[in-house]
């Protein structure tokens, strides 16, 4: 997954909150990361600022949200909110786990990307970040 320039795409992926079932988010990383992407993963109890300021300081591309709390009407805004005042208005905002539907559009209105629930193929996961990078960071 790699752009003319031969840098990987470079995926964030983090948990926030109290949350400690990281297993998916790990299954994630690796998926990514056999899919040629270069992964940093935060580990558990991210905050928003934490997360946010570890995509400034590493570049990436994504951010990829883990989230099985229940809290993703608070983090997802807060992350967007907190990237939108340090312009970090070209990565893209994605994630999954535990979230309803009438929450999914809601978060996509406020600008955070496709929301992916449980037992979706890290293949369709993959894909969807390699093509929002390749439009949207000149790739």
């Amino acid at each position: 997954m790699s752009n003319s320039f031969n840098r990987p795409i470079r995926v964030l992926v983090a948990k926030v909150g109290l949350d400690g079932h990281d297993r998916g988010a790990r299954i994630i990383a690796t998926s990514l990361r056999d899919a040629g992407m270069e992964v940093i993963y935060t580990g558990l109890r991210q905050t928003p600022e934490m997360v946010v300021n570890t995509a400034l300081q590493e570049d990436v591309d994504a951010i990829g949200i883990s989230i099985l709390s229940g809290a993703h009407m608070t983090v997802f805004p807060k992350i967007i909110k907190l990237m939108k005042e340090k312009e970090l208005e070209d990565v893209l905002v994605t994630g999954g786990g535990i979230i309803p539907e009438s929450d999914m559009l809601e978060l996509k209105a406020i600008g955070v990307g496709e929301l992916f629930p449980p037992g979706t193929k890290t293949t369709d996961i993959v894909k969807y970040i390699t093509e929002w990078v390749h439009q949207h960071r000149n790739f």
